[in-house]
């Protein structure tokens, strides 16, 4: 190796270096964010700082988060998904059809609606990868789909899941003996937990976090980019699928008209948490951090009886200065 090929190499490790560093800053912020947050409302409010509004608070971040986990990886590659909210529902109208309408055991209901937002994810993937498709576009004209669909299958009415109490325990049972602690918390954790392996630990996520980087590169390499997106936009459809059980089972129904909003949720919570819109860039810790950040501005802000338009304006000045902290990030990493 020559000295200047040496010198290159030790200025790209300390690079590197200089990017995780920065990563980690970046998370930590969020975090400090979050606690200043939740210290300012116990402060000014005494009914916020109780146990039922707490549970309350993460109950409220199980959806999206759900759905921001799944798109936390299709934000990594570079790419976008507007149909979190409306797949979501259609999803949700999939439960109740299956369980209410059709009779089928409740596990499998569930299974089939989970499988469901797969489809909708592998068609994201598929106008986005093979279709080469934007993915502000396919997702936006899935969103529509979604939402039409959710409407058409349902009649337009809400399928009530009155015959089957079990199936409103997955979300607001109760597993452990003694507390009111809600199901849906325990597997929104749970699948926060395998959503990290799945980023960190696996073929799945290096390749994830390559493509976003320099998806050209990439295939250059020899990795087939195409099955990849399929298979990231698939997961995040998975994820959508649990979203829509975990909602309609919180609200005992699945109501078609719901969803629309909440992928401005979710990827608000994945660009608070740090996870550049522009690819490459991103974590499952910092996705959870910002969905709790969302959670715990719209319940504080609710508990001080702020009108919910000003309650959208703030949300929309948060996720302003955390995409004004992603640009400054990148201008800092060229420099």
């Amino acid at each position: 190796m020559t000295a200047s090929t040496a010198d290159l190499a030790q200025r790209g490790a300390a690079s590197g270096v200089r990017g995780t560093l920065r990563d980690r800053l970046q998370q930590f912020l969020a975090f400090a964010s979050l606690i200043v947050i939740f210290v300012f409302f116990a402060v000014v409010s005494p009914d916020f700082l109780n146990y039922g509004n707490v549970t309350a608070i993460l109950f409220s971040t199980v959806v999206i988060g759900t759905l921001a986990l799944g798109t936390t990886f299709v934000i990594i590659t570079g790419g976008i998904d507007l149909s979190l909210g409306t797949g979501m529902a259609l999803c949700a109208v999939i439960s109740g059809v299956l369980i209410v309408n059709s009779r089928l055991p409740m596990p499998l209901g569930v299974l089939g609606a989970v499988l469901f937002g797969g489809v909708i994810g592998l068609v994201n993937g598929i106008n986005v990868a093979v279709l080469k498709l934007p993915p502000f576009i396919a997702t936006l004209a899935m969103m529509l789909v979604a939402q039409g669909l959710a409407l058409v299958i349902s009649g337009s009415a809400p399928i009530y899941f009155n015959d089957s109490p079990n199936y409103s325990k997955i979300s607001t049972g109760s597993i452990i003996p003694g507390t009111n602690f809600p199901n849906a918390v325990l597997i929104f954790a749970v699948l926060a937990v395998a959503a990290g392996v799945l980023l960190n630990k696996t073929v799945l996520g290096r390749y994830t976090y390559s493509i976003g980087s320099n998806e050209e590169a990439t295939a250059l390499s020899g990795i087939n980019v195409r099955g990849w997106k399929l298979i990231i936009y698939t997961l995040a459809g998975l994820f959508t699928g649990l979203a829509g059980v975990l909602i309609s089972a919180r609200l005992g129904s699945a109501q078609p008209a719901t969803g629309v909003g909440y992928e401005l949720q979710a990827i608000a919570a994945v660009v608070i948490g740090g996870t550049s819109l522009s690819g490459g860039k991103g974590s499952i810790v910092g996705t959870v951090i910002g969905a709790l950040i969302i959670s715990v501005l719209n319940n504080g802000l609710q508990i001080m009886s702020i009108p919910q338009e000003w309650q959208n304006v703030i949300l929309g000045c948060v996720i302003l200065v955390a995409v004004y902290a992603d640009m400054a990030r990148k201008r800092a990493s060229v420099s």
